[in-house]
């Protein structure tokens, strides 16, 4: 923001609030007042939206308070993830959280939470991005590990939820906990589930175009899709190795 200044002629602020500059004027705190009233509605209408936050965080973060069983896929992939951390000798109990926040909670529901037009057919409205940004946002802090550390400097979105996140953190951790605590799902199990998936949703996806970006990723990393697996024992015993190199070389020559 440039002002006029006597002196010089401009006067060029960085990205601050006028207040918090050390020459502070009297328009200044009148601002500052402005913005104290406009906090004291953004918690009045947290706090009428507080319930439903809840419900949706709950919901998502529970095996238990859900409309239907937790997918199996869910405990699979998080099975996958500790055995890959037990493989590579990573104990760090950090490092695993982050592992499946990144893959389930971070890629998929904060995507949900931000643009809901994705699921239903509606409007999303400038208001409406800005406000589920800041539950988006609340969302990831809830996953994150590492400590918030907040002062008076901090955006009026992040002071917003700050006394709820411990609470949340701890519903993510008692997720990923129930969740370790389920029976495991064998191969055969998982199987039987995504040819199950696969039949309900059979005519809702272009099975062919699934495939090309597949076979797009397959092709550009094929010589360290093979190595792996030359080297998996289960890979082996079904030549998978030998099947992909034959597979590539037909769409080669098909191309």
């Amino acid at each position: 923001m440039i002002t006029p200044d006597l002196e010089s002629g401009v006067k060029v602020w960085h990205l601050v609030k006028n207040h918090e500059h050390g020459d502070q004027k009297e328009g200044d705190r009148g601002s500052k007042m402005v913005s104290e009233i406009y906090l004291t509605r953004l918690l009045a209408t947290k706090g009428t939206l507080q319930k439903f936050v809840d419900d949706l965080f709950e919901t998502l973060f529970s095996t238990v308070h859900r409309d239907s069983a937790l997918p199996l896929a869910i405990k699979y992939m998080f099975d996958f993830l500790d055995e890959q951390a037990d493989k590579h000798g990573i104990h760090d109990q950090d490092v695993r959280h982050t592992w499946k926040s990144n893959c389930l909670p971070l890629r998929f529901w904060v995507n949900v939470i931000k643009n809901p037009q994705f699921v239903f057919d509606i409007h999303k409205s400038s208001i409406t991005d800005a406000c589920l940004s800041v539950v988006a946002q609340t969302f990831m802090d809830s996953c994150s590990t590492s400590e918030h550390r907040l002062g008076k400097d901090s955006p009026s979105n992040k002071l917003l939820y700050a006394k709820d996140i411990p609470n949340y953190k701890s519903w993510v951790e008692r997720y990923y906990a129930d969740i370790n605590h389920l029976p495991a799902i064998s191969d055969q199990d998982m199987n039987a589930y995504l040819a199950e998936q696969a039949r309900l949703h059979s005519t809702e996806f272009n099975m062919l175009s699934a495939l090309n970006e597949i076979y797009s990723y397959v092709s550009k990393y094929s010589e360290e899709i093979t190595m792996a697996l030359e080297q998996d024992e289960q890979a082996k015993k079904q030549r998978l190795a030998y099947k992909v190199e034959q597979l590539i070389s037909a769409m080669s020559l098909e191309s």
